[in-house]
């Protein structure tokens, strides 16, 4: 092939080449069930701890192992991509979830049940900053947008599908199929990646593992993650458990942020490479936003549960809108970003996110579930175009050296945000509660085991408190959104790029 015949790299294409939308698909196929995992099992907690006649202080470790050692995973992905290559880990991590999958169906007893999920948790760490990497390195600048788009999908079905699917599964068929599920769909997202995905040409054999680093890094965000969700889980804030995960994890973590920007070349996530005005804005609004939103995704099953008295399955169809008004605006929003770039997209989502949320403020124990359903559709419409927004945002400017850096970074920054949201959203509900209901002190069940007449409507009250505190931390992300940059205009390929 001579030179004028060449395939234009990725920066000069515009449009979804069969070769990007292959690659897509791979994606999609690959994550989509390891996501779906992260809240599929929270469903079936009570009848694993029935089946193995343990106690619910045993048996959540089947989350909790899942969640830790998916984030433990995360900051070796950047190391990893650039030693192996991204197809080559992209299969290693889907064989690990997969393999983790079908020992997890298998499971005898809770130590081992425990163990699979750890492996399983490992693949699928993996898969979503690999497979982003690899996206993002094909479609270039010019088609960040649209291809964020699609990296979002199993981000908007997880917290929707998960629930619905988790309950179907235990109301109708054994705890194990929830394991097993994933197998089939794993099988074909692995033969698909092989058949589709090319070589791997861009890796470094002399690559070494920051050792430092990631025994800084990943025990590091772990304890960070684990102590949150204890506070989620309603631990005391005062308790050596949180106190000591967060305080420990929160040194770590900054630990390796010196030891990174010390070392520079060679560190687990090259830090000085994402010191961007983009790439610091768009993931600090993006921290900010999923503190926001995953906060509401826990409140709403809570608030129909508690107060509602409606099963696990009935409150997690009042978030299906959500998933449903996020896949109408997401492809839109994909295709303007890469049109105007993603700063005002952001800003009009956050807008449409705040205003299905002060909707839920004005919630009453005799409000109907369309209504409910009505508020989540519309933050699903907002939550559709801040995503492609401020993902595809914060790769502006950087280099492609950068990408895995970038990748890796920005997936731990929206996992600690979505374990911040949930735990400070579970405090002020437990503050709010006991403001309310004195004698619960701030106990759900206990509040709601009152039965007074007025506990309905007292529970609602401190929900509703709660629902503010979601809007504010929204209205606070907007701060960093509004400062992303606009629609970079720089030569492709090139680390500088002239913000607007």
């Amino acid at each position: 092939m001579t030179a004028t015949q060449q395939a234009p790299p990725p920066e000069a294409k515009t449009g979804i080449d069969p070769h990007l939308r292959n690659l897509a698909i791979v994606v999609v196929l690959g994550v989509i069930m390891t996501v779906l995992d992260s809240t599929i099992v929270n469903v079936a907690i009570t009848a694993l701890g029935r089946d193995f006649d343990t106690s619910l202080s045993t048996i959540q470790w089947v989350v909790t192992g899942y969640t830790l050692a998916l984030s433990m995973a995360i900051p070796m992905t950047g190391w990893s991509v650039r030693r192996f290559g991204a197809r080559t880990m992209w299969l290693v991590s889907l064989g690990l979830f997969i393999g983790g999958s079908l020992l997890c169906g298998l499971a005898w007893s809770v130590p081992s049940l425990i163990v699979f999920r750890v492996l399983q948790g490992l693949g699928g760490g993996m898969l979503m900053p690999v497979g982003q990497t690899m996206l993002v390195r094909e479609a270039g600048p010019s088609r960040m947008g649209r291809v964020m788009s699609i990296v979002s999908v199993p981000a908007m079905l997880a917290p929707v599908l998960g629930p619905l699917l988790g309950g179907a599964i235990v109301d109708h068929l054994s705890w194990r199929w929830m394991f097993y599920v994933n197998v089939p769909f794993c099988a074909a997202a692995l033969l698909a990646a092989v058949r589709m995905l090319p070589r791997d040409t861009e890796r470094d054999a002399d690559a070494r593992l920051d050792a430092v680093g990631i025994l800084l890094l990943s025990p590091g965000l772990a304890a960070l993650v684990y102590g949150l969700s204890e506070a989620g889980n309603g631990s005391s804030l005062t308790g050596a458990r949180f106190l000591t995960s967060v305080i420990a994890g929160a040194a770590l973590v900054i630990a390796f942020a010196l030891h990174a920007l010390r070392k520079r070349e060679g560190a687990l996530i090259e830090l000085r490479l994402l010191r961007t005005r983009a790439f610091t804005t768009a993931t600090g609004g993006f921290f900010l936003y999923s503190a926001s939103v995953f906060g509401l995704m826990i409140l709403i099953p809570l608030f129909a549960r508690i107060v509602r008295g409606e099963s696990a399955l009935d409150s997690g169809w009042l978030l299906a809108p959500m998933g449903v008004g996020a896949m109408i605006t997401m492809s839109v929003a994909g295709r303007l970003v890469d049109r105007f770039g993603g700063r005002w997209i952001a800003v009009g989502g956050a807008a449409i996110v705040l205003a299905g949320t002060l909707g839920l403020t004005t919630l009453d124990p005799a409000t109907g579930r369309a209504v409910i359903m009505g508020a989540m559709f519309v933050v699903g419409l907002g939550h559709g175009m801040i995503a492609p927004s401020l993902m595809a945002a914060s790769y502006q400017g950087l280099p492609r050296e950068a990408v895995a850096a970038a990748t890796t970074g920005a997936n731990i920054l929206i996992r600690v945000g979505s374990s911040f949201g949930t735990a400070v959203m579970a405090v002020v509900l437990q503050i709010a509660i006991r403001h309310e209901i004195p004698g619960a002190g701030g106990n759900l069940g206990e509040a709601a085991s009152q039965h007074t007449a007025r506990t309905p409507e007292l529970l609602t009250n401190a929900f509703t408190e709660t629902f503010w505190w979601t809007a504010a931390i929204l209205v606070a992300a907007l701060l960093p959104i509004l400062a992303v940059p606009g629609k970079a205009k720089a030569v492709p390929g090139t680390a500088k790029a002239a913000e607007s």
